[in-house]
């Protein structure tokens, strides 16, 4: 397979998750939250060993290496968002100007009616829209054969 067609894989799959409910340390569909999505993600392309799990900034760690400029990310890309030097949140982009992850509520949220109450779930948003915390632009895939 290749980098593309295992990039649209990951997109579609993603994809599928969209209004699933977002739950603090998630990480199965009933409630993800960022990393446990982005987990999930990775492991059903196989660049994830299964029933691995991590935190965003450990995601980041991993994938460091493989940095794109924050002014062009990609589909298929990660997008990671800073406080105080750490990565405390990751999302996937499903277009070049899209991404898609678990967002809502932090760590108050644990059951379906916190998610419900905070609006918190698997969302796609525009990356121009969010906040003005630094974020890091990282491709999983650029070691990958083309």
């Amino acid at each position: 397979m290749t980098t593309s067609e295992l990039k649209d894989l990951a997109v579609c799959y993603a994809m599928r998750w969209v209004g699933t409910p977002y739950a603090w340390g998630g990480d199965d569909f009933s409630g993800f939250d960022c990393s446990g999505f982005i987990h999930e993600i990775l492991q059903a392309i196989g660049l994830e060993p299964p029933g691995h799990d991590s935190t965003a900034h450990q995601l980041y760690l991993k994938y460091k290496l493989h940095k794109v400029y924050p002014e062009e990310p990609k589909r298929g890309c990660l997008v990671f968002w800073f406080k105080n030097g750490k990565a405390t949140h990751v999302e996937l982009m499903v277009t070049n100007t899209h991404s898609i992850g678990a967002s809502g509520g932090g760590s108050r949220v644990k059951t379906r009616a916190d998610a419900i109450r905070y609006n918190a779930y698997v969302k796609i948003r525009p990356l121009a829209t969010r906040d003005e915390r630094p974020y890091k632009i990282v491709d999983p895939f650029k070691e990958l054969t083309p």
